[in-house]
């Protein structure tokens, strides 16, 4: 069977995009294949993923999605064997870049994916190359959307892309230590607060991703005047948390730029 799709490096996010595929049934396991100099990780992917095909090299002129490091993407690129069209996934490598390594006619699209791709719950966006076609733009989305949301964007919105969904995990994750920290404070044990922390933010993402209300809305569906939510939210306000997360977003997003040039 020939090969739909090579995923060129089997780490994480590889792994994460191959079994998003394989669940979505976007291809059958044999037209898969993962290409890794690691043998421990082609042992792993072929352990946990049976029927797709694993190599220490990349095949010729296949469809192929870049997993590997950012700082050997560019190196990588080059050695491909004529790919015929290139999904990158390499954080802050730029389509001149990957053009320039696999040649401006082959499709080339950028994308920038978020760790909770890895439990198929990711936020992802890409932008197209000079040669990329909307059917090339499909295919990427196609490819994304296994693993959870994805859109397109310009490349020039991608650093913001990276300041908002790429870093953001991270920021709720300190969200989630606060709330723990703050529920001691307040009397609960420690793995107690902890569970309470963790399952609120999870059932407010489900909330905000599956109800289709938006986020000012379910804020105030919850907010009785004067009562404990509103309390809550007004010290959360005091504090100019809408200012801090702003600041964030566009530190990261200023931190990518810096990082892309």
């Amino acid at each position: 069977m020939v090969a739909k799709l090579q995923i060129v490096g089997g780490g994480k996010m590889g792994q994460a995009l191959l079994a998003g595929l394989l669940a979505a049934e976007w291809a059958e396991p044999g037209e898969l294949h993962v290409a890794d100099p690691m043998a421990e990780t082609r042992a792993v992917v072929a352990a946990t993923c049976p029927g797709v095909s694993v190599g220490d090299v990349a095949l010729t002129d296949t469809d192929t999605l870049l997993a590997v490091k950012p700082h050997l993407a560019v190196q990588v690129a080059q050695e491909l064997p004529s790919p015929t069209r290139l999904l990158s996934v390499a954080a802050g490598v730029t389509i001149g870049a990957l053009e320039a390594a696999v040649g401006s006619d082959v499709p080339v699209i950028r994308s920038m994916p978020n760790t909770p791709a890895l439990l198929r719950a990711g936020a992802a966006a890409l932008a197209p190359g000079s040669a990329a076609e909307a059917v090339d733009v499909e295919w990427g989305l196609s490819i994304l959307g296994a693993v959870g949301a994805a859109v397109e964007v310009t490349e020039a919105q991608l650093d913001a892309v990276t300041g908002l969904s790429g870093s953001g995990p991270a920021y709720l994750f300190l969200m989630a230590e606060a709330m723990t920290d703050a529920g001691v404070q307040v009397g609960l044990p420690r793995h107690l607060a902890a569970t309470l922390a963790n399952a609120t933010i999870h059932g407010a993402g489900k909330m905000l991703v599956e109800t289709g209300q938006s986020a000012t809305d379910l804020r105030a569906a919850v907010t009785t005047p004067a009562g404990t939510t509103a309390a809550g939210l007004a010290a959360l306000e005091q504090g100019a948390v809408r200012a801090d997360v702003a600041a964030a977003v566009r530190a990261a997003t200023e931190r990518s730029r810096q990082l892309g040039s």
